[in-house]
């Protein structure tokens, strides 16, 4: 039986998110609004859902599900929704527009 890892949405997110359209896409998510919180041991997320209803660690709108493969599910007020985790943009165009700038500023260097 899988045992899916816990991240629970950050509260300053809570609110944004339950106010968003909620949508059976997949939805992309920040690492920084998420905080580790523990592990399940269930057959699928909705089992997970289910077996921590009523405790003090059950699943609210916008916490995520991880599977031991790394495949994430998020939980929506539709069912779970398949997640991934959404890059800075600075890390994945970091060389790109470091390079594609750097003949820019030489130019203007040189004409000054």
């Amino acid at each position: 039986m899988p045992r899916y890892r816990i991240y629970r949405l950050q509260e300053k997110r809570r609110a944004e998110f339950r106010w968003a359209p909620q949508t059976v896409a997949l939805t992309r998510v920040k690492p920084r609004d998420y905080q580790p919180d523990g592990t399940v041991e269930a057959p699928n997320p909705y089992r997970a859902w289910a077996g921590l209803r009523g405790t003090a660690q059950a699943l609210e709108v916008g916490d995520l599900l991880e599977e031991p493969s790394g495949r994430l599910w998020i939980c929506k007020y539709v069912g779970f929704v398949e997640a991934e985790w959404e890059l800075p943009e600075k890390a994945s165009m970091g060389t790109s527009s470091a390079q594609g700038s750097q003949p820019v500023a030489m130019a203007s260097q040189s004409a000054g």
